[in-house]
């Protein structure tokens, strides 16, 4: 049997950020990856959805076509001329920096061994064999969720994977689900004149996120023709009975709404069955995604199946971090200032918690809030509406919150994620240079405020 100090489950972004931090380490490592070296991101998920909201704001505004934009994604998904991304350049990464790679599934079979069994094209010939590992990191990822909705599964819907992928635009679409995923592909498709509906059981979009950032995502994707049915649940699927053979999607306030396709983006499912857990007495269905990631001695759960955001990021926070306590770092998880952006257009981006989950958590919390389209930058953008606000707890004289919506909110949110986590005082915020005429600007201007409101002054006005 073959011993290693690390053998990774899962090679998508998770596992590979494991790996890579345990061989940097001067470890020996073993990765299985059932399907694609890196995951769902840059293949069906973050780079092919990033890839087609460029070519669908390109093509409001100019002449930029469809085929451009399946080609372009297709580039950028390692897919052009094939129909199955090549992943070889991330499999390549990892053996040249020392790790053995299998294509494969992984179970535990006992404390520190992981038997392999091959899968795919150019399985490797040693199906079966056993791995001893010192520490063993499970980032098998999740999969999309697909409701018990009758009628559905006879219709064939479309999860993100066939949704980024499509190089073929549909006459209509249905998307059941307003998050992130249903949010950003309503766009997409609308954009590329789609008649597309979006279908959300709850009365905001986006709705664990800041209000503002739910009502822009509805302005913006009512700009872009999408009709929202918010407040309502899918009841029943009638396959191809509407007009052209759409699919009649019933709602639980009596409509409906059709499309030739319907895309299903109501969250995603963990299944950690046929891991083997049991074998170090763990019931996978005890475990919770929240975020610990050490779940056994010599065992560690990185990535979506641990909690607590489904983000790229925070799996390669997580896959560092486990290596790092594997190896006796005194470290833990810190998950204060996860960053969260919606690429829409303009983007939506926040941080920490929002001024009324501030309050809930027992803090004496304000907000401070200024409208981006009088800012100076939202005047030279010619801005119709936006906003830049900070949520700050009085007794630390500390930032616990932020949210922008604006052109660039995904870049312009850092600098108070990086605030949060380092407990940055307001006071030394306040103190800060901003370029001029800036989004990040507009923080300053808040940062002083909100030290005269801990000062007990006015207010700027």
């Amino acid at each position: 049997m073959d011993r290693f100090d690390f053998v990774v489950i899962g090679a998508g972004a998770a596992g590979e950020a494991a790996a890579h931090a345990a061989l940097e380490a001067g470890k020996t490592v073993a990765v299985l990856e059932r399907e694609l070296v890196g995951g769902s991101c840059p293949f069906w998920a973050c780079v092919p959805s990033k890839s087609l909201l460029h070519a669908a704001a390109m093509h409001r505004h100019g002449d930029y076509s469809w085929q451009r934009a399946s080609d372009r994604r297709d580039y950028m998904i390692n897919r052009e001329g094939r129909d199955w991304p090549d992943d070889s350049s991330g499999l390549k990464a990892l053996e040249d920096a020392g790790a053995r790679v299998y294509r494969g599934v992984g179970r535990i079979v006992g404390p520190g061994v992981v038997e392999m069994r091959a899968t795919g094209d150019g399985a490797r010939s040693d199906s079966g064999q056993r791995l001893g590992a010192g520490t063993i990191i499970i980032a098998t990822g999740s999969q999309p969720k697909m409701p018990p909705i009758a009628g559905l599964a006879e219709a064939e819907p479309w999860t993100n994977r066939q949704a980024t992928a499509t190089r073929d635009l549909p006459r209509s679409l249905v998307v059941l689900g307003g998050g992130a995923v249903g949010v950003e592909l309503s766009s997409v498709f609308a954009r590329f004149g789609v008649q597309t509906a979006l279908v959300h059981s709850h009365e905001r979009l986006i709705e664990r996120d800041h209000p503002r950032i739910s009502e822009a995502a509805a302005r913006i994707l009512r700009d872009d023709g999408v009709e929202l049915r918010l407040g309502a649940r899918t009841v029943r699927v009638r396959p191809r009975a509407g007009d052209r053979d759409a699919h009649v999607v019933e709602l639980s306030d009596g409509g409906w709404v059709q499309g030739e396709r319907i895309l299903v983006a109501v969250g995603r499912a963990f299944d950690l069955g046929g891991l083997g857990l049991e074998a170090i007495g763990l019931d996978p269905s005890e475990i919770r995604p929240d975020g610990r990631l050490r779940i056994a001695d010599g065992v560690y759960l990185i990535g979506d199946s641990a909690g607590p955001e489904l983000f790229t990021h925070v799996s390669h926070y997580q896959g560092g971090l486990a290596v790092r306590m594997a190896l006796g770092e005194e470290v833990a998880p810190d998950y204060r200032a996860i960053p969260r952006a919606v690429f829409l257009e303009p983007e939506l981006a926040s941080v920490g918690l929002s001024v009324e989950g501030a309050v809930a958590a027992g803090m004496d919390a304000f907000e401070k809030v200024v409208d981006f389209a009088t800012t100076t930058r939202g005047y030279a953008l010619e801005a119709a509406f936006g906003h830049v606000a900070i949520v700050v707890d009085r007794s630390s004289g500390t930032l616990v919150g932020a949210s922008v919506v604006a052109p660039d909110a995904s870049a312009a949110i850092h600098e108070t994620v990086l605030a949060i986590q380092t407990r940055t005082p307001v006071a030394t915020l306040a103190s800060v240079i901003h370029a001029f005429p800036t989004t990040s600007r507009a923080f300053a201007g808040l940062y002083v405020d909100a030290l005269k409101e801990l000062r007990g002054g006015p207010a700027r006005a």
